[in-house]
């Protein structure tokens, strides 16, 4: 019988907002593995998961979360991973990975699959959808995400302000995430395409250092580098304008 490793989504940080078949896969599993940097703080997924399953049952796994210009150390840490998680699935039936968010989009889980497809043949890998921080952020500031025929464009500020400019042009709603380093070009870039006034940002979702406001009280100052922006468009068409 295949061994499996299991992608769960366990949301932006809440605890409450893992889905129930998130938490079944997790308890399910033989061992859940947690992504950690090699500074060794617990980071949000482990704090998550820890909720749901015993200690002895969460195994810490170094990951350069944090590394994006040293291609060469990011390389060697993602495999070095890989190779401890294959250890892991060689010993156990079953692996769940835990990452914030969901394990589709923009997740960690994205390499550690495809490293693990080489080095473990015939693993059937799976993943459980999480609650998004966009989605919490949504929640919990009142801001409609889409309305009848928007389009919704997710923007990592990491690619750069041109990508998050081009995409403020355009017609719907934008989100941003891991914008707290450039918190002031976000600012600039939202004044310019008129968005400011409608705009709110997020920090530390469901947990006590919660940040929820609007984006025009931004002055420039750094921001957790995990903060979600939701900069939706001029909706002046009443009920239904945009059906």
């Amino acid at each position: 019988m295949s061994s499996r490793l299991i992608g769960v989504g366990v949301g932006p940080g809440d605890p409450e907002l893992v889905t129930v078949k998130g938490v079944n896969a997790l308890r399910a599993a033989d061992v859940v593995v947690v992504p950690v940097m090699d500074s060794g703080e617990r980071g949000r997924a482990e704090a998550t998961v820890a909720h749901y399953v015993p200690a002895e049952k969460i195994v810490r796994v170094v990951f350069a979360l944090n590394e994006r210009s040293d291609r060469a150390r990011r390389e060697a840490a993602w495999d070095a991973a890989g190779a401890r998680v294959a250890e892991l699935l060689g010993r156990h039936g079953s692996v769940a990975f835990a990452t914030i968010g969901d394990p589709n989009v923009y997740s960690t889980f994205t390499y550690l699959a495809q490293t693990i497809a080489g080095l473990v043949p015939g693993v059937a890998v799976e993943t459980v959808p999480g609650i998004t921080a966009m989605q919490d952020l949504a929640a919990r500031s009142g801001a409609v995400l889409t309305e009848g025929t928007e389009p919704l464009t997710l923007v990592p500020v990491t690619a750069g302000a041109a990508v998050l400019e081009e995409a403020l042009a355009g017609p719907g709603t934008v989100v941003a995430y891991k914008f707290g380093r450039q918190a002031a070009e976000v600012a600039g870039a939202l004044a310019r395409a008129g968005r400011l006034g409608d705009a709110v940002w997020g920090s530390a979702l469901g947990l006590p250092e919660e940040s929820v406001r609007p984006a025009a009280e931004l002055d420039g100052s750094p921001l957790p580098y995990l903060s979600t922006l939701i900069a939706p468009p001029r909706r002046d068409g009443g009920r239904g304008g945009k059906l």
